[in-house]
């Protein structure tokens, strides 16, 4: 499922929620590609776009509990996803690596069940 926000006709904010196919998994779904425009950052966009996520999860049949990633140093991303419910259970050193710098991320849950 993929969740816009619009603003004036205008493609401002994405989210997509997506399904475990596989049986052992499909109690888990993972949010992903979560973007915000930089000029509509702090207007509550980005939260609207979570929180429809984890309604949709809801609303799935087997889904028990969200999954997310987000960088490490993002502490405005990290803020909104633990003011969700979401809990911080891991870090991934060296996730991401641009040209030579090394980016970390943290794993984050939301139990639904």
């Amino acid at each position: 499922f993929t969740f816009g926000a619009f603003h004036d006709n205008e493609l401002v904010g994405i989210v997509t929620l997506k399904q475990e196919r596989l049986i052992k998994l499909r109690h888990r779904a993972n949010i992903v590609a979560m973007y915000v425009s930089p000029h509509k950052r702090n207007l509550g966009i980005g939260r609207k776009l979570i929180s429809r996520c984890i309604e949709q999860a809801k609303l799935l049949e087997h889904i028990e509990q969200i999954y997310l990633t987000v960088v490490s140093t993002n502490t405005s991303a990290k803020n909104l996803y633990l003011s969700l419910g979401f809990k911080s259970f891991s870090e991934e050193v060296r996730a991401l690596k641009i040209n030579d710098t090394y980016i970390d991320e943290e794993h984050m849950v939301l139990f639904i069940k």
